[in-house]
């Protein structure tokens, strides 16, 4: 069986350095056809490149989306403080100092009047609290949603005309 030489190839390929030359360049070629295939045939890769494409381009869209709201915001508020009058603004200034003046007094009143080791205890649980916050978070979670549940077949059972022994 004989070769026909290649678009390109001399008819003189008959020279064993060139053929090595030639085999050699063929082998790279099949290799890189060889690892094309492979790259395909990986859906597990493609699924995670794919998955961190994605990933990546909801989260641009956040920002993005995150960005225009806090310009709508910016803008609403302005507006609102171009349409709010002069005294209306400096009444609510007026409003908000006094209410943190009296909220500051109250704090202070309230230090100088809780005992020594109550607010020690109270440090310790401030501080312990903000070390578990996940925990706390979920079981008040936990909480507020049987309260709802229980507050709700409650006003069931009164609308249906069921007493709880009442």
């Amino acid at each position: 069986m004989s070769e026909q030489p290649r678009s390109g190839e001399s008819a003189s390929a008959s020279d064993p350095e060139e053929l090595r030359e030639q085999v050699e360049h063929t082998r790279e070629e099949l290799g890189v056809t060889v690892e094309a295939l492979a790259a395909k045939a990986d859906v597990k890769a493609q699924a995670k490149e794919k998955a961190a494409e994605i990933r990546q381009q909801a989260a641009a869209k956040a920002a993005h989306t995150s960005d225009q709201l806090r310009e709508k915001a910016a803008h609403a508020a302005e507006l609102v403080r171009e349409k709010t009058p002069e005294p209306v603004r400096d009444k609510a200034s007026h409003a908000a100092a006094h209410l943190r003046d009296g909220a500051a007094r109250a704090g202070h009143l309230a230090a100088e009047k809780t005992p020594e080791p109550l607010r020690e205890k109270a440090g310790t649980a401030a501080t312990t609290a903000r070390a578990n916050r996940a925990p706390l978070l979920a079981a008040g979670a936990v909480a507020l949603a049987l309260l709802l549940i229980l507050r709700r077949s409650r006003s069931r059972s009164r609308s249906r005309g069921w007493s709880c022994g009442r």
